[in-house]
C-alpha cells in the first residue's frame, strides 16, 4: 500500500485514561525506559539509558523553549448607565510571528508586534479592542483579519512606572499562561513552569514541550559525556498543530502544520563528521534532521535557491525520484552503528555536504527554514538511526513516524508497555528504539 493511502484507523489502541499521566515523575530521569532493539522488548530506567548508547555517536537534542503561548482577556460592556462591566472571556493563543517574523527579534521587540493564533471565544469578539492590566503594564489586542484557521492580532503594550521599555518576552512572562496538552485536562500549575521544560531549553517559541527530553537531567547528560557519545542541539519551534488529530479516514487527507527550525553551520558539520547519522532525541529531532536531507537536495538541484523556498513540503518525501547513493547504514548486533563509506542511506552525507557549502557560499551561520514532513510507514530514514521517544496518541502522525522507523512493529511495543504500566503521552515514561 502506498502512504498516502494509509488508512489511520490501523494505527488505533485502546488507551485507558488512568495511563494518561497527568504529572511528570519527582524526578525526570526515574522515568521507566523500554528499550526496543531489532524486534526484542525490554525495560529498564531511564538514567541507566546511556548504558545502551553507542559510543562515538551523535545525540542531536531539540534546544526550544516554552512560551507562555495563553493570553486571557476579559471583554468590556458598556451599560445602559454609562457604567463598564466584565462581559465574555477570550483566549488568545500564539501560534506563529507575524510581525515581526523573526522569533529572536519577536521576543525582544518592544511596544508593539503582531501574531497569528487561535482564539477562544471568538464569536463574542466580533469588533473593538480588548485590554488587560497587571502590575503596571496594559496591554491592547486587535484583531486584523484572517490567516487559514487562525486569525492576526496586534498587540500593543506600555509600562508605568518601570525602569525600561518592556520586551514581548516580558509581557508574555508576566500576562501568559504555559499551555500544557488538552489531553491533560486540568489547569496549569505553577510546577508544570519547570516539569513542563527541558533541563536544556534555551530557544523561546514552542506552544508544546519536546517531551522526549523532559526525562534528561544534568547528571544523565554528563553520563552521556562519559560514555562517549557525543551531544548537539537544534531548534524545532513546537507548534499547537502537534496535537492536532488526523480526521481524514487515509493520510492523504490530513494537512500537516507547519515548524520553523534553526539549525547552526556548526551543527551541519558535526553531522557530516558523522557521516549523517545520528541518535535523536524526540520526534521533534527526527523531522528535522530528516528534512536536512531534502533540503540539500533543493540545494543540489537548485544552487542558487534561497533560503525561504528550502521549506520541506509534506509529501515530498515520497516524490523523490533520484535516491543519491545506497540504501544501506544501520547497526550490527552489538548496537555499534555501522557507517557505509559511500556516506550513509541514499547520500545523506552527499546532501548534508551540499547544502552545508551552500550555506558557506552565503556566509550563513545559521539556517532558518521550516518544514511540514509527515514521517509515515514507506518512509526510508536517512539521518536518524536510534530515537528516544515517549508514547504516543492513538491514531496520531506521531505514531505513524514511530511505526516507519521500526518497520511497522509499532503494536509489540505498545502492548508491552500498556502490560507492563507504562505511563503515557508528555508526562509519561520513555523509549529506546532500535530497529
Amino acid at each position: 500500500m502506498k502512504t498516502k493511502e494509509i488508512h489511520i484507523s490501523e494505527y488505533n489502541y485502546a488507551l485507558p485514561d488512568e495511563r494518561i499521566a497527568k504529572f511528570p515523575m519527582s524526578e525526570r530521569d526515574h522515568s521507566k525506559l523500554l528499550i526496543y532493539k531489532k524486534g526484542v522488548v525490554s525495560e529498564d530506567v531511564f538514567y541507566h539509558l546511556p548504558d545502551y548508547l553507542p559510543k562515538g555517536a551523535l545525540m542531536v537534542f531539540n534546544n526550544t523553549k516554552v512560551i507562555q503561548a495563553r493570553m486571557h482577556f476579559r471583554k468590556r460592556l458598556k451599560a445602559g448607565d454609562g457604567s463598564w462591566k466584565d462581559g465574555a472571556l477570550i483566549e488568545i493563543f500564539l501560534l506563529e510571528p507575524a510581525e515581526p517574523s523573526d522569533y529572536e527579534l519577536m521576543f525582544q521587540t518592544t511596544g508593539r508586534c503582531a501574531w497569528y493564533c487561535l482564539v477562544g471565544n471568538l464569536k463574542k469578539w466580533k469588533e473593538g479592542v480588548l485590554t488587560t492590566e497587571h502590575d503596571g503594564l496594559k496591554v491592547t489586542a486587535s484583531r486584523k483579519g484572517e490567516h487559514g484557521t487562525s486569525q492576526l492580532i496586534e498587540f500593543e503594550w506600555e509600562t508605568t512606572g518601570g525602569p525600561a521599555p518592556m520586551s514581548f518576552a516580558e509581557v508574555i512572562d508576566t500576562l501568559g499562561e504555559l499551555p500544557i496538552p488538552p489531553y491533560l485536562n486540568r489547569k496549569t500549575q505553577e510546577s508544570d513552569k519547570t516539569t513542563y521544560q527541558t533541563v536544556y531549553s534555551r530557544i523561546k517559541g514552542s506552544v508544546a514541550a519536546p517531551t522526549a527530553g523532559l526525562h534528561f537531567t544534568n547528571k544523565v547528560l554528563h553520563d552521556i559525556d562519559a560514555h562517549g557519545i557525543e551531544r548537539e542541539e537544534l531548534t524545532l519551534h513546537v507548534g499547537a498543530g502537534t496535537f492536532k488529530p488526523v480526521k481524514s479516514e487515509v493520510i492523504a487527507g490530513h494537512e500537516m502544520h507547519t515548524e520553523f527550525i534553526s539549525v547552526c553551520r556548526s551543527t551541519l558539520q558535526r553531522l557530516i563528521d558523522h557521516k549523517a547519522t545520528a541518535i535523536a532525541v524526540g520526534t521533534t529531532s527526527v523531522r528535522t534532521l530528516e528534512s536536512l536531507y531534502y533540503m540539500g537536495l533543493k540545494v543540489i538541484a537548485h544552487p542558487d535557491i534561497k533560503e525561504e523556498d528550502l521549506h520541506v513540503m509534506q509529501w515530498e518525501p515520497y516524490e523523490d525520484p533520484a535516491p543519491l547513493g545506497p540504501p544501506e547504514g544501520g547497526m550490527n548486533d552489538g548496537g555499534d552503528l555501522l557507517i557505509p563509506p559511500s556516506g550513509g542511506p541514499r547520500g545523506a552525507l552527499t546532501s548534508l555536504q551540499a547544502l552545508a557549502d551552500w550555506m558557506d557560499r552565503r556566509q550563513l551561520s545559521v539556517l532558518h527554514s521550516s518544514t511540514q514532513i509527515i514521517i509515515a510507514p514507506g518512509y526510508q530514514y536517512k539521518i536518524v538511526k536510534m530515537l528516544v521517544t515517549n508514547f504516543h496518541q492513538p491514531q496520531s502522525t506521531l505514531l505513524l513516524l514511530v511505526s516507519a522507523f521500526v518497520k511497522g512493529d509499532w503494536r509489540k511495543i505498545y502492548d508491552y508497555a500498556l502490560a507492563h504500566d507504562f505511563r503515557f503521552l508528555s508526562y509519561g515514561d520513555s523509549s529506546l528504539l532500535i530497529p
